[in-house]
């Protein structure tokens, strides 16, 4: 299958969350399959930096009321072709790719992420300048979210899938935009792209494309609900019968114990000595008292209501209480971030909190940590608790979309099954979230029962071969209806 992947994001050449993580290792996951896979992304300042070469591959002019722009040809570090969009009006800029330096979004952002829907239109039509045809163009997020209404209304294009990686960030901008980024009239409308009044780059992916995917099969369910459908539950609801939910995978390369660079010590699941000297020098390197006994609690995350930081800043006095260890690494709301400084500075050696991101901590905390805690409100896939089950560091999840899709709850039944790998909750309260810490914490102290949790996640397999599969399966279908 020759297929055009189109990400706003790409890591490791620019990254803002999973969704740059998922688009190298999904094209890389599909080319060993044997698919023909072309990467296409924006050219900001930092992508064009980090590319070690280039070519141009076209030169494009009088493309609606967009800017001039040429399209260079490149290479991923893993070796899969990639396509970037060089058009430096648009794209090369100080300050983030969404956002500018005080936070606050670039206001052209629906020309910006326009042209890359459009880019990607043209490409998988009929009037693509480039001899490479796709028979599928893959589309991400509201960042391309127009590509299926562009190819939607030009005949010949070949069909499109659309993967919601968060249903929450929807692209919606003012509906002056429809004329000026040259969409038909016709698909400003409820059955389209309109919604309430303005213009929704999401709606029109979920719309016009030929399948909508998304990234754990029980979010496929949760975004069909009033609760977590965003005001797209009846679209989603309506294209049930082509809507699929494919659990993401990790890198297993990178997040590796047995080779993990960032580590004090290597380890595996036969060999587990290594993990305690990781704990030790986590305990060190955040100031914690060394205590080989004492459960350590360990999260990274961004700081949001989301992710249920403040149950955890809520109930962390009553976990040191019980004779726990609690160490954070993240950024986001600045309440959440001084309300943890506090408790760091209450409880000193038992509390050790770095506000920011590091990514060698990170895998340091997965290693060290004994029990990772990830309460989610909600959570399209989430990769972290995928993490801490490799390194042995079993998760608290709240029963929601890729969580509960990919942790196992301890009970006397799962653990004889060889199937339990961690500690799931479903009431979304302070108490419900401290009742399964404590759950945690005593079974932590059986060491048998201990052991047993830590080889059933370190013996998961969460590559990506087999969502590549499925995706390929996806593909192969709709190539075959055309």
């Amino acid at each position: 299958m020759r297929v055009l992947f189109v990400s706003s994001e790409v890591a490791p050449l620019i990254k803002t969350g999973g969704l740059a993580d998922v688009s190298a290792a999904l094209p890389s996951a599909l080319r060993r399959l044997g698919d023909d896979v072309r990467v296409l992304m924006p050219g900001y300042s930092q992508v064009l930096r980090a590319l070690e070469s280039f070519k141009v591959e076209a030169f494009f002019s009088g493309v609606d009321e967009f800017p001039n722009f040429r399209l260079f040809a490149s290479v991923l570090p893993d070796g899969v072709p990639l396509w970037v969009i060089d058009c430096p009006e648009l794209f090369q800029r100080d300050g983030g790719i969404y956002q500018d330096g005080k936070g606050k979004d670039w206001p052209d952002n629906a020309l910006r992420f326009g042209l890359l829907s459009k880019v990607a239109a043209i490409l998988g039509g009929t009037e693509s300048p480039v001899e490479w045809k796709p028979e599928v163009v893959h589309c991400n997020d509201w960042q391309t979210g127009l590509t299926p209404a562009y190819m939607h209304f030009s005949p010949g294009s070949a069909p499109c899938v659309m993967t919601v990686h968060n249903l929450a960030f929807q692209g919606v901008f003012p509906p002056q935009m429809v004329s000026e980024l040259a969409l038909p009239a016709e698909s400003f409308h409820p059955h389209g792209a309109e919604f309430y009044g303005n213009l929704s780059f999401l709606k029109a992916g979920l719309y016009y494309a030929n399948h909508v995917t998304t990234v754990s099969p029980t979010y496929a369910e949760e975004i069909q609900t009033e609760a977590l459908g965003f005001g797209l539950q009846g679209l989603l609801k309506n294209r049930s019968k082509s809507l699929t939910g494919i659990l993401n995978g990790i890198d297993d390369s990178e997040w590796n114990p047995a080779s993990d660079p960032a580590l004090t010590q290597a380890y595996t699941a036969q060999k587990m000595a290594g993990k305690a000297a990781n704990k030790r020098a986590l305990q060190k390197h955040m100031g914690l008292q060394v205590d080989a006994e004492v459960p350590l609690f360990g999260l990274v995350s961004r700081f949001t209501h989301q992710k249920g930081v403040d149950i955890v800043l809520e109930i962390a006095p009553q976990l040191i209480a019980d004779h726990a260890q609690l160490v954070l690494l993240g950024s986001g709301d600045a309440t959440m971030q001084s309300d943890a400084m506090e408790l760091a500075r209450n409880f000193p050696g038992q509390v050790a909190v770095m506000i920011g991101f590091d990514e060698g901590l990170s895998h340091l905390i997965e290693a060290g940590s004994d029990i990772f805690l990830m309460p989610s409100r909600f959570e399209p896939c989430g990769l972290n608790q995928m993490y801490s089950q490799r390194y042995g560091t079993p998760p608290i999840v709240h029963a929601t979309g890729g969580l509960v899709d990919s942790v196992v709850d301890y009970n006397e039944a799962t653990l004889d099954k060889g199937e339990a790998t961690g500690f799931v909750f479903d009431d979304m309260t302070p108490q419900g979230l401290l009742s399964c810490a404590q759950r945690a914490a005593t079974t932590y102290r059986d060491k048998k029962v201990w052991s047993a949790l830590q080889f059933n996640g370190m013996s998961k397999d969460f590559g990506w071969q087999k969502s590549a599969e499925k995706y390929h399966e996806i593909y192969a279908s709709l190539s075959d209806s055309v």
